[in-house]
């Protein structure tokens, strides 16, 4: 067993781990964090994806212990503040909200975090650039037209 202290959104913690313990298992059975998926296990489907120390990662593929001393974001510390009702969305998330690019939900969390990530490295992507930052996160219901047109929205809205 290791402790495992880091921050995740926003928040100090530690964690007892066995060494062989992924960083997706202890967002969602540690510390609750549900937001972050499991889909493949083999960092395929990219569900899982995270930021850890402001890099998208796919926490399938990553130990905890390894993430000893990071800052990680999941889904749920992607919005910048909340108000009284919790409606505050980050660009991205209102950008597929209004642009219907979610189907049944599973992927949507590790696609939100990965064009949050390539948002914040491309500010104003290419449908190129878009395919190329979404390689490696898989919609099984095939809504990428969509998500391709909330990748642009909330591309503009974070540049203005």
């Amino acid at each position: 067993m290791s402790k495992v202290s880091l921050t995740v959104n926003g928040k100090a913690v530690s964690v007892d781990v066995e060494d062989r313990t992924l960083l997706s298992s202890v967002l969602r059975e540690s510390l609750g964090l549900t937001g972050t998926h499991i889909g493949c296990d083999t960092s395929q489907c990219g569900c899982c994806t995270v930021h850890v120390d402001g890099r998208v990662v796919k926490s399938c593929t990553m130990l905890a212990v390894q993430a000893e001393g990071s800052d990680v974001m999941t889904i749920e510390g992607l919005a910048p503040s909340h108000d009284a009702s919790g409606a505050t969305l980050h660009p991205v998330q209102q950008a597929f909200s209004e642009c219907h690019a979610l189907q049944c939900g599973f992927c949507t969390p590790g696609m939100i975090m990965a064009v949050a990530g390539l948002l914040k490295d491309t500010p104003d992507p290419d449908d190129q650039q878009i395919i190329h930052g979404l390689e490696g996160n898989m919609c099984r219901c095939t809504g990428y037209v969509n998500i391709v047109k909330a990748v642009k929205q909330a591309a503009v809205t974070m540049r203005a």
